[in-house]
């Protein structure tokens, strides 16, 4: 089995590659003070340790998040932008009708995910630089993500690791343990954590996904979750005319 030091190594050897083929000169990514995007910034440095650009993207957020990523953007010494969306989310929430759907506070929280990911691609068009996606294994399998939001990047290194083995590299490459062992949450509103919005707990994906047993409720809202969320591990279908 591989030690830790020689999977850091492959994703870092795999972040130039993807890099490379999509002739880009860096990368840029999301921080949001969690270990996740904490882990890809860390990464991020090893891969393009000249050109990784970290982007604090405030939108209606808490402010000990966006400490916590200035915190960690100073701890790797990493250049980074800070856009404050807050007033462009407004001006699109005011001009959007909510229709009074039941839905309205998801679509709302998939909008600011939406309006980070346009500013992600910004930075990248201006720099020739590739996105850099912060989402791990457990995510990816019960599709927890926001389509053409979060899920709306050019690669996504941590997709191959579950929430624990995020946590463990996370720690070994110097992130500290306030962070890494802080409730994982996207932000979207006071109170929101990941765990909560998908009933789930990451401990119990990461056993799953790792072939141990779990009960079988847990289990088959795992699967469930994993059914549904398909579509958002697809590009788009298209028919083939003859």
């Amino acid at each position: 089995m591989a030690t830790i030091d020689e999977r850091v190594a492959r994703l870092v050897d795999w972040m130039r590659e993807m890099g490379s083929e999509a002739r880009a000169r860096g990368g840029v990514f999301g921080i949001s003070g969690g270990v996740d995007s904490a882990l890809v910034l860390a990464l991020s440095k090893r891969a393009w340790p000249d050109s990784s650009l970290g982007l604090v993207l405030p939108c209606h957020s808490q402010p000990e998040d966006a400490e916590d990523a200035f915190y960690l953007l100073d701890l790797f010494q990493c250049p980074h932008e800070v856009v404050d969306l807050t007033e462009t989310y407004d001006t699109l929430v005011k001009v959007l009708p909510s229709l009074d759907m039941p839905e309205l506070k998801l679509a709302r929280a998939n909008l600011k995910v939406r309006l980070r990911m346009a500013t992600w691609y910004h930075f990248a068009n201006l720099l020739s630089y590739i996105v850099v996606g912060t989402g791990n294994r457990d995510e990816v399998y019960v599709g927890y993500c926001t389509k053409y939001g979060d899920a709306g990047v050019d690669i996504m290194p941590l997709a191959g690791l579950t929430k624990g083995e995020v946590r463990e590299m996370a720690r070994h490459l110097g992130v500290p343990g306030r962070i890494v062992d802080k409730a994982p949450t996207a932000g979207l509103w006071k109170g929101q954590t990941d765990e909560g919005e998908m009933g789930l707990l990451y401990k119990d994906i990461d056993a799953y996904l790792l072939g141990r047993e779990v009960p079988q409720e847990v289990a088959e809202k795992i699967e469930s979750r994993h059914r549904a969320s398909e579509h958002k591990r697809r590009t788009p279908p298209f028919p083939v005319l003859g």
